[in-house]
């Protein structure tokens, strides 16, 4: 696509390269100017752009054509400015408005790119292009529909771009129009048979369907027009795993890592292939890179351990188990084989241990069936040897994560408020911030170590553990208070027995519904309950959107979980408290992990608004802000973090600047 651009531009040039002023040859620096952007050489570009704009400050097609090299280079903030130049210089200029309204659409700033459309689109409603760039804004903006009658006004005039086919199709898709998204991306096959993303988004949707030989032949296409795409090889590899074709699968996800060493779902998925087929060694190495690059995730160790058996090694199996129980000891699976194995090493004890244990998480999955929170997914007595698709995230916790754009590495989000146990002495001592109900509900606990605190327990899991028994045996004496339920479901959600501890806080909740601090707590433990779902997802094939009028985005369409009822519990927590400024963050962490990301930004200025001094807040915000390309006004709320003491964001700050 950036031919296409620079064609536009050099045609725009030419146009204004009539003047000649006798100081200095205009013409010649326009001219080495369009030669060094056809040749790719941007930085050589604006050098020589510089020498004309320095010697004829109103040619505003020096300020449009530096603007583009700088959009090339990435310097979007820079070319946005020259565009703005450009536009302050000739009010009229179109290809102005249009391009400044792609560089803000990239920025994220929407509501400013659709306002420059729509200004191009007043001054030349003839000319195709901005119905296509403005077609891909509001598809990027979730509005589908809009988006799709600016591509049908795009191909009533051009009807050979194969791209405009590809995003009306992925319009209808996210409308869940299959049909119409099945067309559309046969109308770009038929309409450039040599761009390999046509036959990927279509293949896609066949490896969605089941319909793996249509599948197959599409992927296939797509390796023919391009032979360094990982994704057409990973997917085939999907194809191949589904039509019992390991051998096939081993192959292409090799070509994955050879095109991308560092790809850790491609080791992954190449690890469950050659246990699958016995070849257990090279098996166990893929996953110590995975372990290694994903140290929190429970089915690296859970897998890991099955190897470690067929080869024998029972002791590193029964580590490996112990691990995954460690990161979710509800995980039932893992009770019933490392209870196995301790058998074969004469631990009867622990055999016995772990099979009642697994009995025990069996039976509260099942009597929980028809409830509607996702403690229904708290057991999983299943097999997890299915094949991860591309997008699947294997990052471990979705609190301390939230999915980066455009290649990014993850930005991690700051994670939720609760009242949790910790030690006096490791408090901070500064606290602003004063809500006399907070303190009138400490007080009524009378638990030295409780304390609202969005960081770990510093609690030994022993301290924990005794402290859970003696709230049971409290709660078997008869005639147990709420203050009791709410203690021990904090004990509960700290040692990770999540389905425990949301029963247990609505005991609480049951004798004491007007009290908004167990409702926080409920909340907490339900979100933490889902965390751990989202790192087993098995989930397939999505859909992304990979152009635009300048270049390629990856926006990949993710899975999101429904934190309906975690949500609720705050909504609850708000209208008993409407001053509780965590509750405010706390909601607006799940809708950003929701990916409502415009919701989320409203309730951490919310929270912001009620406690100026809740540093997470600000770095939250900062982060959903540059994920909603606001740049400047997010690094504004990272360096507002970095001041009141949140030292990750000056490391945010550092990569994000890195990436930009």
């Amino acid at each position: 696509m950036r031919k296409w651009i620079i064609a536009i531009v050099l045609s725009a040039a030419l146009l204004g390269g009539t003047k000649v002023r006798a100081q200095y040859n205009r013409e010649y620096f326009f001219w080495m100017g369009q030669r060094c952007m056809m040749e790719s050489n941007y930085q050589e570009a604006i050098r020589t752009l510089n020498t004309l704009l320095r010697f004829d400050e109103d040619a505003y097609e020096g300020y449009f054509l530096r603007g583009i090299a700088k959009y090339n280079l990435d310097d979007l903030i820079g070319a946005e400015a020259d565009f703005t130049t450009a536009i302050r210089k000739n009010p009229v200029y179109t290809q102005a408005y249009t391009y400044r309204a792609v560089t803000r659409s990239r920025l994220g700033n929407y509501d400013d790119a659709l306002q420059d459309f729509r200004e191009a689109i007043d001054l030349r409603p003839d000319l195709p292009g901005p119905y296509y760039s403005r077609g891909v804004t509001r598809l990027l903006n979730q509005q589908f529909r809009e988006a799709i009658d600016d591509f049908d006004k795009f191909i009533r005039q051009e009807n050979k771009v194969a791209d405009a086919f590809l995003c009306r199709g992925l319009s209808y898709l996210h409308l869940k129009d299959t049909l119409r998204a099945y067309e559309n991306f046969d109308m770009a096959i038929r309409t450039n048979r040599e761009n390999p993303s046509g036959y990927n988004h279509r293949g896609g949707l066949y490896l969605h369907q089941q319909r793996y030989a249509e599948a197959e032949a599409d992927f296939n296409q797509a390796i023919g027009c391009d032979s360094t795409y990982l994704l057409s090889y990973f997917n085939r590899a999907l194809v191949y795993s589904s039509t019992n074709r390991p051998t096939q699968a081993l192959r292409d996800f090799d070509r994955v890592i050879a095109l991308d060493t560092l790809n850790s779902l491609a080791y992954f998925n190449r690890a469950m292939l050659r246990t699958q087929v016995g070849d257990y060694n090279r098996a166990l190495d893929d996953y110590d890179r995975v372990a290694a690059y994903s140290p929190n995730n429970v089915l690296v160790y859970y897998n890991r351990a099955g190897v470690y058996t067929q080869l024998g090694e029972i002791e590193k199996a029964i580590e490996d188990y112990t691990s995954a129980i460690g990161l979710y000891p509800d995980f039932a699976n893992a009770y019933i084989y490392r209870g196995r194995l301790r058998e074969l090493l004469h631990d009867a004890r622990g055999a016995r241990a772990d099979r009642n244990t697994a009995q025990r998480k069996i039976a509260e999955y099942r009597s929980r069936l028809s409830d509607r929170t996702y403690s229904i997914y708290a057991d999983t007595t299943q097999r997890f040897d299915r094949l991860l698709s591309f997008e699947t995230k294997l990052s471990g916790a979705s609190f301390d994560k939230i999915a980066g754009h455009g290649g990014r590495e993850e930005m991690r989000l700051l994670p939720l408020f609760k009242f949790s146990l910790m030690r006096p002495d490791t408090i901070p001592v500064v606290e602003r911030y004063h809500l006399q109900r907070i303190e009138d509900f400490k007080r009524r606990i009378g638990n030295p170590y409780l304390v609202l605190t969005c960081r770990a327990s510093d609690l030994a899991p022993d301290t924990l553990m005794q402290l859970d028994k003696n709230y049971t045996q409290e709660l078997k004496r008869g005639n147990p208070s709420w203050e009791v339920y709410f203690e021990r479901g904090v004990t509960q959600s700290l040692i990770k027995q999540y389905t425990n501890s949301v029963n247990t806080y609505s005991s609480a909740i049951e004798m004491n519904p007007t009290n908004p601090f167990l409702y926080l707590n409920r909340s907490t433990t339900r979100a933490e309950m889902i965390d751990f779902i989202s790192s087993i997802d098995n989930s397939y094939q999505r859909i992304t959107i990979d152009s635009d009028p300048a270049n390629r985005l990856n926006n990949n369409s993710k899975r999101t979980y429904s934190y309906d009822e975690a949500i609720a519990d705050l909504n609850k927590a708000i209208k008993l408290c409407p001053e509780f400024a965590h509750a405010y963050y706390n909601r607006a962490n799940l809708r950003a992990l929701s990916g409502s990301l415009p919701e989320a930004f409203e309730d951490y200025t919310k929270a912001i608004g009620l406690n100026p001094w809740l540093a997470e807040a600000y770095y939250n915000r900062g982060i959903v802000q540059i994920l909603m390309k606001d740049t400047r006004k997010g690094c504004l709320d990272l360096s507002k973090a970095g001041e009141l003491g949140i030292e990750e964001a000056y490391e945010a700050l550092k990569r994000h600047t890195q990436t930009n």
